[in-house]
């Protein structure tokens, strides 16, 4: 058995509302104190419902919680579809936070998940960040501020699901990484460029995670197919965000 729970920073919060309002307030303080050491937040922001409603805690505390010019949007993951199509994580974060707070285009990256060529897209978002971190790509790895990811009910995170030949890439940032089980790409950050973030979230919400939840922290080590497992070998600061349905196997364990 492995033992990541006494290892990591997991939050436990009684539902999913007061998960989202937590949530919420730590991104602004970590994009604050990004902000005063560093003079901006490089993040990259995830898709699914619970990060939709941090999104939404956020632009209702309105413009003037965080200095928002000094803020730079980039994602962890994106589908194959176009930026207007309602499964684009893009379309998802532009509805609920860029947009009500007006964020600048100029400082909004998003990947092109639409692009033919995904394997073009991907490079072009490995530029993006060289240029944005002054790392060039095959010279080491860029560290963004903080990275948002959620847990899937698979042991996925971003877009990097077990038993994927992405999970194994160390000398790329970007990659298109095909899943079979949607017989489709996607784009997705690596982990070599996750666990070099200065600052990890992963929210998770729901009963219907709790058992993956249970096995990725508490269970048999297996990366492979519980890719979120791979988050133990972060450089930075890994904190769990987890309401109660979801975290309900972990405590009994604890309890028992």
């Amino acid at each position: 058995m492995i033992q990541l729970i006494p290892v990591m920073d997991i939050r436990t919060y009684p539902n999913a509302p007061a998960l989202m309002d937590a949530a919420a307030a730590d991104f602004v303080a970590v994009a604050a104190a990004a902000i005063a050491e560093r003079g901006r937040c490089l993040v990259a922001l995830s898709g699914g419902s619970t990060p939709r409603g941090m999104y939404q805690r956020l632009a209702a505390l309105g413009p003037g919680t965080l200095d928002w010019s000094r803020v730079t949007v980039l994602w962890s993951d994106e589908r194959s579809v176009p930026p207007d199509h309602a499964e684009s994580n893009y379309r998802m974060a532009q509805e609920t936070l860029l947009a009500p707070l007006q964020i600048p285009a100029a400082q909004v990256y998003r990947m092109r998940g639409e692009d033919e060529d995904i394997e073009a897209a991907a490079r072009a978002y490995e530029r993006t960040l060289g240029a944005l971190t002054g790392v060039q790509p095959g010279h080491g790895v860029p560290q963004l501020d903080l990275v948002l990811l959620g847990l899937g009910a698979d042991g996925h995170t971003a877009s990097l699901f077990g038993d994927t030949v992405a999970l194994d890439v160390r000398d790329r940032w970007v990659v298109r990484n095909y899943v079979a089980k949607f017989t489709t790409s996607r784009l997705t950050l690596t982990f070599p460029v996750i666990l070099a973030a200065r600052e990890i979230r992963v929210l998770v919400a729901g009963a219907d995670k709790a058992n993956t939840l249970a096995a990725v922290l508490a269970g048999d080590w297996d990366p492979d197919r519980l890719p979120a497992q791979r988050l133990a070998h972060a450089t930075g600061r890994v904190v769990w965000l987890v309401d109660q349905a979801a975290a309900a196997p972990l405590q009994a364990r604890a309890d028992g």
